[in-house]
């Protein structure tokens, strides 16, 4: 059995375990949470393995380096650690309703790589610029930065469901915004998949992804198209709205109280925050090194201190302000969404030093 294959079998049982998650949601059987559990760790040791099984296999092929070189193999790692936070909080608070939201974010992250065409999952040498001994603290640490963050995102966005009275509030639209936002481009990318990967004679090259993002629908060359994937994403985003208050009535049989949210995510940005930090730190030196200059505003370089200013903003409002509740869940949810555009929307829109990344 090779990487490949584990990595296989633990998307399958992340992509299980929320499922059987989102059921213990509905149902609030505790064998259902039960099983959810078993699901996920099974899933994290398969993953584990892989990951340890990729490295080994690097070595074997006499290139030998972590297997944390390129999007896929970075991925692979944010989900793990993802899984890891997560493990953790449901130890410490005895509850599972996190997981319906977190293995979420980690299927959707290894599907995303699995299903998405162009984007590599060979093991390949180091470009130059990556052949350096702190290619391993600044991707661990900037990574495990990252997952401190999604579990963040999960437990605020939890917070603003639950604390919503109202459909025309502003936190009430904030967050079905992000919910719709986040099941249109799965959508629009489900279908990019479909065009590209299945019908295409041709599979794509990952150096013309990016020509290709969102093809299928919103950059699609036909108006009409164009038009029909606005209106259809529009009722996508009505449908909802109109809903949501039906999952807020799920999430206050079985979620946590509002005060345990705020406390997780005010820990997990707390353990976030230094992590991000220091990742910053570790790749201003290494580029230093690499090309000479500490800061050369790279888009990479611009959105991680985009992203870094606004978890600062949350912990200098916590902290001198005194926010509380609604806007500073809001503040959370924003920093993961600029988490998200640092790790993917540069590499998939933008150009710069860490195209390869």
């Amino acid at each position: 059995m090779d990487s490949s294959t584990l990595f296989g079998i633990s998307t399958m049982s992340y992509i299980i375990a929320m499922v059987i998650y989102i059921g213990y949601l509905a149902f609030r059987k505790e064998k259902v949470g039960v099983t959810a559990s078993v699901v996920t760790y099974f899933g994290f040791i398969m993953q584990t393995l892989a990951i340890i099984l990729r490295w080994i296999e690097s070595y074997q092929m006499g290139i030998g380096h972590a297997p944390l070189s390129n999007l896929y193999e970075s991925m692979v790692f944010f989900s793990w650690t993802l899984i890891l936070f997560y493990i953790f909080l449901e130890y410490r608070y005895r509850n599972r309703s996190f997981g319906a939201f977190v293995t979420t974010v980690a299927a959707l992250a290894l599907a995303f790589i699995t299903v998405t065409p162009g984007i590599s999952k060979e093991i390949s040498p180091l470009v130059p610029a990556l052949q350096s001994n702190w290619l391993i603290a600044h991707v661990v640490l900037s990574f495990l930065g990252y997952a401190a963050f999604a579990v963040s995102y999960c437990s605020a966005l939890m917070y603003l469901i639950l604390t919503s009275e109202k459909k025309t509030e502003g936190s009430y639209i904030f967050w079905t915004i992000c919910v719709g936002l986040t099941i249109i481009l799965l959508i629009a990318f489900g279908i990019d998949f479909i065009n590209f990967k299945i019908l295409s004679p041709v599979p794509l090259q990952e150096s013309i992804v990016k020509q290709h993002l969102l093809e299928s629908t919103f950059r699609n060359p036909s108006l009409a198209i164009k038009i029909l994937s606005l209106i259809l994403a529009h009722a996508v985003a009505i449908t909802i709205w109109a809903k949501g208050m039906r999952l807020k009535d799920i999430l206050l049989r079985i979620a946590p109280s509002t005060e345990v949210l705020d406390e997780v995510t005010y820990k997990m940005i707390t353990i976030g925050f230094p992590l991000l930090s220091l990742g910053i730190i570790t790749g201003a030196i290494w580029a230093d090194s690499a090309w000479g200059s500490y800061w050369q505003w790279d888009p990479k370089e611009t959105w991680s201190l985009i992203t870094w200013l606004v978890y600062a903003i949350y912990l200098h409002s916590r902290f001198r302000k005194g926010w509380r509740g609604k806007k500073i869940a809001v503040v959370s949810v924003i920093g993961f969404i600029a988490v998200i555009f640092t790790y993917l929307g540069v590499n998939l829109i933008l150009s710069g030093l860490h195209s390869y990344a």
